[in-house]
């Protein structure tokens, strides 16, 4: 099936070891994108030393109306580029929410990634919580270099918000507290259904940050 496609989404399962050889993957992986979208460039990479997850952010020149089958070329190569047992994948992204963060001329050296599926019937409204004022909020919030959301259109969950931080203590931080404790994010946040929250070290940066966008 078609869909609207912004980035792709680089994702392994990496020891220690194979961590320090990802970055390297995902400019593979981007090599062989740019034989169909010569602009692309790898954005973010950043792994996890609790889970081992790994993700890499491809942006593309423009967005795209993409059928599935465009990425196995990408894959491909991400996979040639990894050890054999990095279960590696690649997903189509469609932004949703950017916004640049309170601390943007800082260099982000932690990415934190919440991945969620709304529960039946609360679709609509959770993602009005999180583009309206949960995104916004946690953006203003010192230590906080960028904030997005996308839509994981193949191997979910549905909504991936990630946020660039300069240090694992913004996350705790009065101001992100506050931010969390609001009385629409204790009415939606129950709803979330298949719910991964990832902290993760940055290992690269390719380009500059996409100009803030935000869509609703």
């Amino acid at each position: 099936m078609l869909q609207n496609t912004d980035l792709l989404l680089l994702q392994a399962r990496l020891d220690e070891a194979g961590a320090q050889g990802f970055h390297a993957a995902c400019e593979a992986a981007n090599s062989a994108a740019r034989q169909r979208w010569p602009a692309s460039h790898v954005q973010r990479t950043a792994w996890s030393p609790d889970t081992g997850d790994a993700y890499g952010y491809l942006v593309l020149p423009a967005r795209q109306s993409m059928h599935g089958t465009a990425l196995q070329p990408v894959l491909d190569a991400f996979s040639l580029a990894l050890p054999a047992d990095a279960l590696a994948r690649v997903s189509r992204l469609e932004r949703a929410f950017e916004r640049s963060g309170a601390s943007l001329d800082e260099r982000p050296s932690f990415h934190y990634v919440v991945e969620m599926d709304p529960e039946d019937g609360w679709r609509e409204e959770l993602l009005r919580w999180y583009d309206s004022e949960h995104m916004p909020g946690l953006a203003s919030v010192p230590g906080c270099v960028r904030a997005a959301r996308l839509l994981n259109h193949d191997h979910g969950p549905l909504s991936l918000a990630c946020y660039d931080l300069v240090s694992q203590e913004t996350l705790g931080s009065p101001p992100w507290l506050a931010v969390r404790a609001s009385a629409w994010s204790s009415r939606v946040r129950p709803h979330f259904t298949n719910t991964r929250r990832t902290m993760c070290r940055t290992l690269g940066l390719q380009a500059p940050a996409v100009p803030p966008v935000v869509l609703v």
